[in-house]
């Protein structure tokens, strides 16, 4: 895992500036498994985690919400048996911001844990 799940969120404004193709490209190949989706023109980061079975699906999006709290960045969370889908992107850019890459990241320690 890159250190990226160490850095530091900014607090974000509605004039942060969005990451550029370039940016995501780098950023994107610190991650394992991560794509990037266009959601109606927002770019999003999405990961599927496989999981046994729906409680331990539930169990990893608790993880996931505490996370987001603690940053005061949420996520999308779509919760199913045997998988918990992740998307993440800044909603008052509506787009990535490198908040996005960090919190990835940060999902990918909580699942390795």
């Amino acid at each position: 895992m890159s250190d990226l799940s160490q850095q530091k969120c900014e607090a974000c404004r509605t004039d942060a500036p969005r990451v550029n193709g370039e940016e995501i490209q780098q950023l994107l190949s610190l991650l394992d498994g991560w794509q990037i989706v266009n959601k109606k023109n927002v770019l999003q980061l999405l990961k599927v985690y496989p999981c046994k079975n729906f409680v331990t699906a539930i169990e990893f999006a608790n993880k996931i919400a505490e996370l987001a709290e603690e940053a005061g960045h949420h996520p999308a969370l779509l919760v199913e048996w045997g998988r918990v889908t992740v998307r993440w992107w800044t909603h008052k850019i509506s787009g990535l911001h490198k908040n996005d890459f960090i919190m990835a990241a940060r999902t990918d320690s909580q699942f390795e844990s």
